[in-house]
């Protein structure tokens, strides 16, 4: 479609978009009201409200109740580093998620049984409705909020073993590849896939995030001798970190 075939919304929000990367609409900079885009642009009350919508999806700009919608300040993305496994002594989630020895950082956590989904089910290689402990966690670097994780390990496993509850035990904190050693399970590999999707109100909240965000969706699982032993989502905010992987050539 041609530009000037565009909906008259998406010419407003085309130009509003403009300015604001252009600066003449800095961050914190209150977006033009609906009246105002109204006369500026010759649009209906209708365009002009889609028009900021628009903006608002993009994550451009943010409304704040009773004052206003604003020019929202775009965070500069960092790099999500994905390296693989690397024996570092003592290894912890957080090094199992973020590669890069430069960023120290926390975790919240907590761990259930339940029954796997089919989906689960499939990416585990078991019957749907097998026991599994699922575990969650929130990381963070520098006390700010970087990335959730959802694993999931069949009990068939690790039931009735030490490290069953990935966050207890002699083993607590450890990785995947270190506790499983411990049972005599060898992971020997792993596989990730990279896709995008609209963050789950909860996943944003937590994130520090808008509704509307889109996440980044690291689905990752560990084998041993061609079994999954261990399979998880890591949920960033797109628009704060680049998936970056550093893969030795064999």
């Amino acid at each position: 479609m041609a530009f000037g075939d565009q909906p008259a919304y998406l010419r407003v929000a085309d130009d509003l978009r403009k300015k604001i990367v252009a600066g003449d609409l800095p961050p914190h900079a209150r977006l033009p009201s609906q009246a105002r885009i109204r006369e500026e642009y010759g649009v209906s009350d209708t365009v002009a409200l889609e028009a900021r919508k628009v903006l608002m999806a993009e994550g451009l700009v943010e409304g704040r109740s009773g004052s206003g919608t604003y020019v929202r300040e775009q965070p500069v993305p960092r790099r999500l580093m994905r390296t693989g496994y690397h024996p570092r002594g003592e290894s912890s989630p957080f090094r199992q998620e973020q590669g890069d020895d430069r960023v120290s950082g926390t975790w919240d956590c907590g761990s259930e049984q339940e029954e796997a989904s089919p989906e689960i089910a499939e990416r585990l290689r078991v019957e749907p409705g097998e026991r599994v402990m699922r575990t969650r966690y929130l990381f963070r670097a520098a006390g700010e909020p970087m990335m959730l994780s959802t694993s999931w390990e069949p009990l068939a496993v690790t039931g009735r073993t030490p490290v069953m509850l990935p966050e207890e035990g002699p083993l607590a904190g450890r990785g995947v590849v270190d506790r499983m050693a411990a049972v005599d399970v060898v992971v020997d590999n792993v596989a990730e896939e990279v896709g995008a999707r609209p963050g789950l109100a909860e996943e944003v909240l937590a994130l520090g995030g808008v509704p509307g965000h889109v996440v980044l969706v690291i689905s990752r699982t560990y084998f041993a001798g061609g079994r999954p032993v261990e399979t998880a989502d890591v949920v960033t905010l797109a628009e704060r970190y680049r998936v970056a992987y550093h893969l030795p050539v064999k």
